[in-house]
């Protein structure tokens, strides 16, 4: 069951994170200390090539973990930048570790950063960084 962000009743249908999205991934994310993190699967319609996981997915996924990173924690915001950097083809049916943390914060600017690491053995699967925009702070304007 998928986790809607705080205050955030229009996410139900997100395509990555959102309950109600029948053609959505469903990613289930929460808040461990400082990190986001969430768990994914790639099934048979996520494939790119010779069974492998379409660069799309993953670069999806590692978006929404570090957008969570903001929502869970009750902000707003949107991806105004991100490079991704994919290490190893991730073949469908490898479960992967979705984690998100915050490198800096300047004003309403927010660079985090996000990786995707294999269940079974470890792996770095991809890595991004990010900037997002944030509109409205929330809990963030606590800190």
């Amino acid at each position: 069951m998928s986790e809607t962000p705080r205050g955030r009743g229009d996410a139900d249908h997100c395509f990555v994170c959102g309950p109600e999205n029948p053609q959505g991934l469903r990613i289930a994310f929460r808040l461990d200390g400082a990190r986001c993190v969430g768990e994914f699967t790639p099934g048979p319609h996520h494939v790119g090539f010779d069974q492998m996981t379409h660069g799309g997915i993953l670069f999806s996924t590692l978006d929404d973990v570090m957008a969570n990173w903001l929502f869970l924690q009750g902000a707003r915001g949107f991806t105004a930048k991100c490079e991704i950097r994919y290490r190893q083809p991730l073949p469908v049916g490898t479960a992967i570790t979705l984690e998100a943390r915050c490198k800096q914060r300047k004003g309403r600017l927010c660079v985090l950063e996000g990786s995707a690491k294999r269940v079974d053995n470890g792996a770095l699967v991809a890595s991004t960084e990010a900037s997002f925009m944030i509109d409205d702070f929330g809990a963030l304007a606590r800190e």
